[in-house]
């Protein structure tokens, strides 16, 4: 079930239910630790291939949404029309779960993939290490946000739908679990160099910190999570993390 939410693997689940919806959402940060590193390996390359570092990034980034089917930058899409539309809790989730993109969603895309790109191509013009670390715990971080957001008391905005299924399904257990596959990959950013590593916990932490800002938004606006709430947790906590990744190398 962590595959076929978070990935385009194919994959066929047997069962699908609140326990397994669990263990899913407690999946999806290493899932995007592995993600990461690949994706971040990919920009390193691109670069070592003679590629400047924002085209190497934009790369990697691209290939990140193929692998990811587009389905979290849809749901930050999707959100930003949704809180643009300034409806009220009804017409606002109306709005989200409309195909087509209004002016909002699209600034709201063009702004954050912008971030996430130019933020790993600085990161990859710092050292092939620091990309590679950044990107792995970029991507932990966007997952972990979601793995934090299914605990108990977020609810769900509908009666049906992913945010149903998911809401409250993450016991403490679970999430302290998914804060320590995060905390082992900016830990493991260490063997590159203490730079690296710190500025992996400091992104990652603010990371979370946007993504909790983001919830509990949602939440106030909404009446609580989505499957659209989800994809733009992801998406926002993936950027800040890597902006703030990158800020922290830099100024060091």
């Amino acid at each position: 079930m962590a595959l076929g939410t978070f990935t385009v693997v194919p994959v066929h689940v047997g069962r699908v239910d609140r326990a397994a919806a669990g263990w899913a959402m407690f999946w999806a940060a290493p899932l995007g630790a592995v993600l990461g590193a690949l994706l971040g390996a990919v920009a390193v390359a691109g670069a070592a291939l003679g590629l400047s570092d924002p085209l190497a990034a934009l790369l990697a980034v691209g290939l990140g949404a193929l692998l990811t089917r587009g389905l979290h930058l849809d749901g930050l899409a999707d959100l930003a029309d949704g809180f643009g539309s300034n409806r009220p809790a009804a017409g606002a989730l109306e709005v989200m779960r409309r195909s087509d993109i209004g002016p909002f969603g699209v600034v709201t895309l063009v702004v954050v993939l912008a971030a996430q790109v130019l933020a790993l191509g600085q990161l990859v013009g710092t050292s092939p290490g620091a990309a590679l670390a950044g990107a792995a715990a970029a991507w932990a971080a966007g997952r972990l946000a979601v793995t934090l957001a299914c605990t108990p008391r977020v609810p769900s905005a509908r009666p049906e739908g992913l945010g149903a299924l998911v809401s409250g399904t993450v016991g403490v257990r679970l999430a302290v679990a998914g804060c320590g596959v995060v905390a082992a990959v900016c830990a493991a950013a260490w063997l590159h160099s203490p730079l690296s590593a710190a500025g992996c916990a400091v992104g990652a932490a603010a990371g979370l910190l946007v993504a909790g800002a983001l919830l509990r938004r949602a939440v106030r606006r909404l009446g609580g999570i989505t499957g659209d709430v989800l994809g733009a947790l992801v998406e926002s906590a993936t950027a800040a993390t890597l902006v703030t990744a990158a800020a922290v190398t830099a100024w060091a």
